[in-house]
């Protein structure tokens, strides 16, 4: 099995100006909490992601042939697809519940935001 590495936490400057530039809210101005049950799985699918991602870059850098490369690629967005998927199940069944239950109008926009954004 491979083992797992460790990467810095983003820059902060880069997390904001990233969601600004895309805009993605970056203050959360509702009332519910957030409870996260996937974070786990979450964080090992994208360990997977990020190893499949590195493979593909070896691979340009080897001068692989490139329908490898593409069927590698693929199997990188599949994975971050999936990924996407389970975060938006986590959070469908926890944080919107949470939001509806509130009567937490923001969250509900926020999340159809997200969601578009996700989805282009």
């Amino acid at each position: 099995m491979c083992e797992e590495k460790k990467y810095p936490p983003a820059e902060p400057a880069m997390d904001h100006a990233y969601m600004h530039a895309h805009g993605v809210p970056h203050e959360h101005t509702h009332g519910h909490t957030h409870s996260h049950t996937q974070t786990r799985a979450v964080v090992n699918r994208l360990a997977r992601a990020i190893g499949h991602l590195e493979r593909v870059k070896a691979m340009v850098e080897e001068g692989r042939d490139c329908s490898e490369v593409l069927i590698q690629l693929s199997a990188v967005r599949s994975a971050i697809n999936n990924t996407g998927k389970v975060i938006l199940k986590d959070h469908l069944e926890h944080c919107v519940v949470d939001a509806m239950e509130s009567h937490d109008r923001a969250a509900i926009d926020e999340l159809n935001r997200a969601i578009e954004q996700f989805v282009k």
